[in-house]
Parts: C-alpha cells; sequence; structure tokens
C-alpha cells in the first residue's frame, strides 16, 4: 500500500504498458452507476482487477483533511464483518495464490488484485467486500495512525522522495495537489476516526469506481462478478525556490515546470521531449550531465498528465558543491531543447514509444490499469495502436512548439533537499532565458 498519474505515454505506467492483441471493450454502467471495462486477453493465465475509486488529495478540500484518502486506503485492509482481521484478508489472498495492494494518488486511489483464472472470483470479492464493508474499528485506526506517522517519517529520512513533496507544494501552493499525500504529522494526528467513516461512506459509492478486468476473462464473466454492487482554472504559483536544509551526502534537485493535462493533445510531444532530454543512457541530460561532466550518478526527467494540470521535470542527485553547475547544465540543455531536435532523435524517441507500448500487454494487471485508469479518469479508452500512433503523428516542429510553451522561465520551481552553501546562487543559475 503506497502514496504515489495518467497519459505521457512515455512515462507514466497508465500508458506505458500495453501490446497489439488486446483491446478493452466499450465501458459498461452498471444500474448502480459503477463503470466496468473488461479487456479479454486470449493466452493469459491469470485475471487482474484494478479497481479505480474517486478518493485522492483532490477532494480533501480543507486542509485538516491532508491524508484523508490515504488514511482510508490503509483501513481497507483492517478488517470487514467476513474477514474481520488484517490477518484474514491477506491469508485469503495467499490462500489463492494470489496478489493485492492498494496506492493512492492526487485523484484516484487504486486497489487491485491479481489471481489465476480459477480464483478470480474470490479476488473479486475480497476487493469488494474491503470497499463496501471495512469496519474502522477505533483500535485499528489508532494503530494504523502510528503506521502512517512511521511512514511519513520514513519520507523525512529519503530525500529523494522529499525532494518530490517539496516541489509539489511549489507548483501548486494553494490547491490539494501541493499537499503530501499522506498528509502532514499534525494533520494525520487530528483526523477524526468519524470522519474517515464518513469519508469512506461518502466517497466509496458505486458512481464514484472503475473496475477494469483484464485476462482470460469474458465480458459476460466480468458482469457477473461485478453485478451485485449496488448504490449506496489557473491556481496560484509559489516561489520559484524552495530549500529544505538536511545532513545528506547529496543535494536532492527537482526542477519542475507545469505540463499538460490528460485532455491536452500537445502532451504527445512533451512525451517525446521528455524521452530526448532525460529518458535513457543515450539522452542529452545523461550524456551532458554525467558523462562528459561527471556532475551526477542519476540525472532523469518525469512527467505527470491529471485531469487539468500536469508537471514536467528533472531530477538529479547531486554532491552539494556541484548543485550549482548542476542547475546550470540542466537549463542550458532545457534551453536548448527548445530548437529544433534532429530527425535521428525523433525517430528514436518514437521507437522507444512503440517498445514501451508494446513490451508489457502480455501482464493482465497492465492492462487493468492502462483501461481501468483511462475510464477513471474520463480519458477515450484508446488502444495501444491507436496512442502508438499519436505518437507517430508528431513532427519536429511539434516539439519545438511545445518546447516553447512549457519550458519558460516563470515556468521553472526548484525544489532542493540538502545542505547547500549559497543557495542565492542556484537561485540566479535558476534561468532558460525567456
Amino acid at each position: 500500500m503506497s502514496a504515489g498519474s495518467a497519459d505521457s505515454g512515455a512515462t507514466n505506467a497508465h500508458e506505458t504498458q500495453p501490446h497489439e492483441t488486446s483491446a478493452a471493450a466499450p465501458p459498461i454502467t452498471l444500474d448502480g452507476g459503477l463503470r466496468l471495462v473488461v479487456t479479454p486477453m486470449e493466452h493469459a493465465r491469470s485475471v487482474a482487477i484494478s479497481v479505480y475509486v474517486a478518493a485522492g488529495a483532490r477532494y480533501e478540500l480543507a486542509a485538516e483533511d491532508a491524508g484523508l484518502s490515504h488514511f482510508v486506503e490503509h483501513l481497507c485492509f483492517k478488517g470487514t464483518e467476513r474477514w474481520p482481521r488484517p490477518h484474514d484478508i491477506a491469508a485469503e489472498i495467499d490462500s489463492i495464490g494470489g496478489t493485492t495492494n492498494a496506492a493512492t494518488e492526487q485523484e484516484l486511489t487504486v486497489y487491485y488484485a491479481k489471481a489465476t483464472t480459477e480464483h478470480a472470483p474470490r479476488a473479486v470479492t475480497l476487493l469488494a467486500d474491503i470497499l463496501r464493508n471495512s469496519l474502522f474499528h477505533d483500535a485499528e485506526i489508532e494503530r494504523e495512525r502510528g503506521v502512517i506517522l512511521e511512514e511519513l517519517a520514513a519520507v523525512e529520512d529519503s530525500p529523494d522522495e522529499l525532494v518530490g513533496v517539496v516541489l509539489d507544494g511549489l507548483m501548486w501552493p494553494e490547491l490539494q495537489l501541493g499537499r503530501d499525500i499522506a498528509g502532514t504529522p499534525e494533520s494525520v494526528r487530528a483526523i477524526a476516526p468519524e470522519r474517515l467513516r464518513e469519508y469512506y461512506r461518502t466517497q466509496y459509492v458505486p458512481s464514484s469506481v472503475v473496475v477494469s478486468v483484464a485476462g482470460a476473462v469474458t465480458i459476460e464473466q466480468a458482469s457477473e462478478l461485478v453485478s451485485d454492487w449496488q448504490r449506496a482554472g489557473d491556481a496560484a504559483r509559489g516561489d520559484r525556490m524552495r530549500l529544505l536544509p538536511k545532513e545528506t551526502e547529496q543535494a536532492h534537485l527537482s526542477l519542475g515546470m507545469r505540463g499538460l493535462s490528460v485532455v491536452d493533445d500537445d502532451r504527445y510531444a512533451l512525451g517525446m521531449l521528455s524521452i530526448i532530454l532525460g529518458e535513457g543512457m543515450s539522452s542529452r541530460l545523461f550524456t551532458r550531465l554525467r558523462e562528459e561532466l561527471g556532475l551526477c550518478y542519476d540525472v532523469h526527467t518525469f512527467l505527470s498528465h491529471l485531469r487539468d494540470v500536469g508537471v514536467f521535470g528533472v531530477g538529479v542527485g547531486v554532491d552539494p558543491s556541484n548543485a550549482v553547475a548542476a542547475v546550470h547544465e540542466v537549463c542550458s540543455e532545457l534551453r536548448r531543447v527548445r530548437e529544433p531536435v534532429s530527425a535521428e532523435e525523433l525517430t528514436r524517441a518514437k521507437s522507444v514509444v512503440r517498445s514501451r507500448i508494446q513490451l508489457q500487454m502480455e501482464d493482465t494487471r497492465a492492462v487493468s490499469a492502462w483501461y481501468g485508469s483511462r475510464v477513471a479518469l474520463g480519458m477515450p479508452t484508446r488502444t495501444p495502436e491507436e496512442l502508438t500512433a499519436c505518437f507517430e503523428r508528431t513532427t519536429i516542429g511539434d516539439l519545438a512548439r511545445v518546447a516553447n510553451r512549457v519550458i519558460r522561465d516563470d515556468n521553472l520551481h526548484l525544489a532542493v533537499v540538502g545542505t547547500i552553501e549559497r543557495p542565492e546562487e542556484l537561485a540566479s543559475a535558476l534561468t532558460v532565458g525567456v
């Protein structure tokens, strides 16, 4: 279980998984409002079920609710009338040789399970039960409150995770998206048991749920599995830079720009730019910062596409003495990628996308996530082939246009975790010239 977006086609798990032999059927809306998407996979020997709930940081309107969705996710594994103890839930999935887990994201919470074909009904029954009938006993709430506080403390001790939290706060200072998905120690301590139960009752309803089933299953079989589920603008920006002093061997830098949403057609070109700039050992950033200058061990780009916003960024860990040089070089490469890229680079990026979209299609869990997340976020249920075609149509001119749209001085934010002696020099280096 973890706190943890969907249509980069290049880096997001929801969009980079699947193979050309599978296509989801059109989503089915059941009487209670639950949406079902089914992807039969002829040669699969397993069935994967992904259940997406409209619950996440986006829905935590009050600051004191920060971490509420993540807290509820944890509690859904702590007992139901049928399986009253956490051990009983774990034993049920273990007894069929299956797996189950969950993750809370900014706009969705996903619960998933995978089992062999004959045991799929038991896996679905388990997921349905924890999503509809979890007990939320006071003793389990207090026990899990302590677990989550330890989870938050672990992030504090993990600079590479912490720097992402800091960057979100810079990018979305007045939105729920700017908060840590797991909340703060203060908010987690303050969330009352009844508030957790209320959120569970109001948010975990069929009309807020998408069930995605993939693998050795027919549409009719999948429909039968879930047939009894009944009804029960442009935001302000933060500071350009934030430094969180911490005694670490490396300074962890995360440079972020507001990117593109899941419905913005320019996201395909941005995905290509991400590959060219910072994905893989032949990318521009890796070649320049690591191979030529020896400034770092790891440097990479990252993408996130949400319903109405997005993030495009660069992450790098360096010796604190090299932090200014690293920011200067990253900004230099960002500036350079606004110029037309070579035909060879674009061809390579398209090849990377094609391979990524095909490589994991035989995995039923990946397929169920592919289609389920798209339906949950209101995106069209494109097949892998259709998505590949979107990237194939991208031109060199598209890349230059989108790069100039996103990579601008007024769109740069830098989060730093570590010890920096002259942070003002970092701020001065944070420029792409426009």
